[in-house]
């Protein structure tokens, strides 16, 4: 099941282990076996092991064990006997389900839109969300997560008490949960407030290796916080910031960023897509080229995030930023930076901050704990959706969109679902922006209006003074809201 000679997370054996449980149609069993997983782990005890990580073979070890256990104990006896009494004395089952993750998904024909908007009880208010893009709703289960740290966890690290060594615990798991949602090493994670903050932080801490006349390329597609951190060092170090142009449909001139690469380029900061119009970029050749130069490639994931998988090996990039509260988690940033960068990078920290691991170098003060359980939950929720159905949810409710946006209206960007997400900015000849979003929300429809922080695009296309109408649709979202957007801007 492991392979040789790597070390493990703890969350990530027993999330593996149940998935392969359950691909063996082993369902009823995955209960009792994390259950008595964590009996192994405490040694039979109620409180919660200190996190650790496991080789190869004591990886398998540990899972034959469980299973074994769990066969032993009769797990249909167990399922029926125990698990309401461990769930009601110490509150495990929900506890390790939000420490190790869940591992139940929904088929892309399975997918049932009403029983996905079920899970978030903001969806019952009647408005129509399609300003995902600023921020999604949280289902029931995110708030429930950040409730219950509170009730049953909060206190800060380092205590020799339960309270205190479920918040390490947590925090352990957190950084797990953010490995697996971008494909990396749990030790190359960071969280912070939000991408933002986080991306002030990481670009001040490069700028210890930046000396005037070295360069920075940005993007015409970056929402600004990829731009103004770069800019303000400009200022403070005599950088040189140069802006990669868009071709007429919106996308990215790679002509224009290869021409722009050179001896002196320290760094490509670049969207994976763009917060403005939906366009992706081609990140991976970003990447390359970036590279290719010598330079780090340096990635803003928040608006891709909620609308298909990360995986920083694959695409190649050096540090990648996000924010949960656009993939329906709380306001948190997370950041993801090569280990060597990590390594060779010094932090801005307090003195008795610890040094290990190499991500938590550089997460200043106490963590906000109960969003990180939060998180840990929006991420199992996106999980047990699966990213097979979010994304032709999606693609079908764009391709409504685009299909029914009345003539009367400009849309701003790619006029197809490919090379996009379902994120559309679109004017009308004799309304403004604020004007149509204004009737819109009064009609219980949610959109925004404005530049969304994205001046460069909106620079570009012509459209500095208002802006442009920005309409976001996630999964949650449903072909009658869709229709009835399409409806309402027919009345314009």
């Amino acid at each position: 099941m492991f392979k040789r000679g790597v070390a493990y997370p703890l969350g990530g054996v027993l999330v593996e282990a149940a998935a392969w449980l359950r691909g063996f149609g082993l369902d009823a069993i995955v209960e009792p076996f994390l259950e008595v997983a964590a009996q192994i782990l405490t040694g039979g005890t109620e409180g919660i092991a200190r996190p650790a990580r496991l080789e190869s073979h004591n990886a398998n070890l540990f899972v034959t064990r469980a299973v074994t256990a769990c066969i032993a104990l009769g797990f249909r006896q167990w399922t029926h006997t125990h698990a309401a009494h461990c769930r009601n004395t110490f509150g495990r089952s929900a506890a390790l389900r939000r420490r190790f993750g869940s591992v139940r998904r929904v088929s892309t024909i399975a997918y049932d839109v009403e029983a996905v908007r079920a899970r978030f009880s903001s969806l019952r208010s009647g408005l129509a969300f399609f300003d995902g893009p600023g921020g999604t709703q949280v289902p029931d289960s995110v708030i429930e997560a950040v409730s219950t740290y509170f009730r049953e966890s909060n206190a800060n690290v380092g205590g020799p008490y339960g309270t205190s060594i479920r918040t390490e615990a947590l925090i352990e798991q957190a950084h797990e949960t953010a490995a697996r949602f971008l494909g990396c090493d749990d030790e190359t994670i960071t969280f912070g407030a939000n991408m933002t903050t986080l991306n002030f932080a990481l670009t001040r801490t490069v700028a210890r290796e930046l000396r005037a006349g070295d360069e920075i390329v940005v993007t015409g597609l970056d929402h600004d916080a990829n731009v103004s951190p770069w800019l303000e060092l400009a200022q403070d170090l005599g950088l040189v910031v140069r802006f990669v142009g868009l071709n007429a449909d919106t996308t990215l001139d790679m002509n224009d960023l290869a021409g722009q690469l050179g001896e002196r380029t320290k760094v490509v900061a670049f969207p994976l897509a763009a917060n403005s119009v939906g366009t992706l970029t081609e990140a991976q050749r970003i990447a390359e080229l970036t590279h290719e130069a010598g330079a780090l490639a340096w990635a803003d994931a928040v608006h891709y995030a909620p609308h298909g998988p990360i995986d920083v090996a694959a695409l190649g990039v050096d540090v990648l930023i996000c924010s949960p509260y656009k993939f329906f988690g709380p306001h948190l940033g997370v950041a993801f930076a090569r280990r060597e960068l990590l390594t060779s990078w010094r932090p801005y920290k307090v003195r008795p901050a610890p040094n290990q691991p190499l991500g938590r170098r550089f997460e200043t003060g106490t963590l906000p704990h109960e969003l990180l359980a939060g998180f840990v939950a929006a991420v199992e929720y996106v999980e047990s959706i699966g990213w097979d159905a979010i994304r032709a949810q999606e693609r079908s409710l764009g391709e409504r969109f685009l299909a029914g946006l009345p003539d009367t209206f400009t849309l701003h960007g790619l006029s197809s679902m490919h090379g996009r997400v379902s994120t559309f900015a679109f004017t009308h000849g004799d309304r403004s922006p604020r004007e149509i979003a204004t009737s819109l929300g009064d009609q219980g429809i949610a959109v925004w209006h404005g530049d969304y922080y994205a001046l460069e695009v909106m620079r570009r296309l012509g459209l500095e003074d208002g802006g442009a109408v920005r309409a976001g649709f996630v999964h949650y979202n449903t072909e009658d809201e869709v229709d009835r957007l399409l409806e309402a801007l027919s009345g314009f």
